[in-house]
């Protein structure tokens, strides 16, 4: 049974070089399980970002979501079009990755006084999962359709990482899942059948897939149970 979430807020946050960034905050009722760091999209967080927040705290864990396009645009959040994609596909390209991972650092110190601390990322933020996963102080990562996971696959996880594709994911296609795989075969990466990329995202209906939405979460949240809390 889900736990209601009793406050959900932008709060701001100070990265280890004194950047000072908005994050989307969730707090569950009672003592938290754990924590949780979300990695936001390439759309920036978005109001489907938030209600992933929510979700994972109503499962009892403080969710917390950084703004990672602060460095470049403030309450930067673009719509899910056309108009808006060469934009977006500039933007998540052109920020320095390096400063959004100590700013998704600034996250997980913020709600580490939960316990341990789980990162999830999407899209961008599935790359990103993993590069943190290598490079930072987490107890679990689990990756949505990163991408670039396959060109950081050298690098060595510091905690248990799972992943989660579809099949039908041109910007992750299966000979790059298989590259993937071969680089780090302990690292399960769940695929999807007909799945295309945003499969998670129910508002976007073109994307979604429920019942690939519905295995992938619980996937996730046993998961974190066994690693988190």
């Amino acid at each position: 049974m889900s736990i209601a979430v009793i406050e959900q807020d932008m709060i701001r946050l100070t990265a280890a070089d004194g950047f000072a960034l908005d994050a989307w905050l969730a707090t569950p009722v009672g003592q938290p399980k754990g924590a949780i760091v979300i990695a936001q999209e390439m759309y920036g967080v978005t109001d489907y970002l938030k209600r992933v927040t929510a979700f994972y705290a109503g499962q009892g864990y403080l969710a917390i979501t950084p703004a990672l396009y602060d460095r470049r645009e403030r309450n930067c959040v673009l719509d899910y079009n056309e108009a808006a994609r060469d934009r977006v596909h500039e933007l998540y390209k052109s920020m320095d990755w390096d400063k959004s991972l100590l700013d998704l650092d600034a996250g997980r110190r913020f709600v580490a006084k939960a316990g341990k601390v789980a990162i999830i990322g999407f899209c961008w933020g599935g790359s990103l999962a993993w590069m943190a996963a290598c490079r930072y102080d987490y107890q679990a990562a689990v990756a949505y359709y990163g991408s670039a996971m396959p060109d950081y696959a050298t690098e060595t996880p510091r905690c248990p990482v799972i992943a989660h594709v579809g099949d039908a994911d041109t910007s992750f296609p299966p000979a790059r899942v298989a590259a993937f795989r071969a680089l780090q075969p302990g690292v399960p990466v769940y695929t999807y059948p007909d799945t295309p990329h945003g499969f998670d995202n129910e508002t976007r209906p073109a994307r979604y897939r429920p019942d690939a939405h519905r295995l992938a979460r619980e996937r996730t949240l046993a998961f974190l149970a066994q690693y988190i809390g």
